[in-house]
């Protein structure tokens, strides 16, 4: 599982470069999560545009990083493609986390 990283401005963009976040990268996406974040801007940015498929484990490891990043820190997600945007629809998390169409959309918006 490879993460690339840059921090621009007030943000954290975190992008996953893999087509899948599921049981077998979870625990290595959480750990890799943990220590892109681990200090830094209060809002962390997932770029998920490349990601094809989540299941309830890469789920799970997104929430997981979302509540390492403690109570003064928060998350939003980009860039979700229509499969994984459903995933996050079924299961209701799309009312936890900020969901943005575009990375570029969210950094607009965050800035502010």
């Amino acid at each position: 599982m490879q993460l690339s990283t840059k921090t621009e401005e007030q943000l954290r963009i975190v992008s996953v470069r893999g087509e899948r976040i599921d049981a077998a990268v979870a625990l290595e996406f959480k750990d890799a999560m943990r220590v892109q974040t681990e200090d830094g801007p209060k809002t962390v940015v997932l770029d998920l545009s490349e990601v094809q498929f989540i299941d309830s484990s890469g789920l799970g490891a997104i929430v997981a990083a979302m509540k390492n990043l403690g109570m003064d820190r928060k998350m939003a997600l980009a860039g979700l493609t229509p499969t994984v945007a459903r995933v996050f629809q079924l299961t209701r998390m799309d009312s936890v986390f900020s969901v943005f169409p575009t990375l570029d959309g969210a950094l607009d918006e965050l800035r502010l």
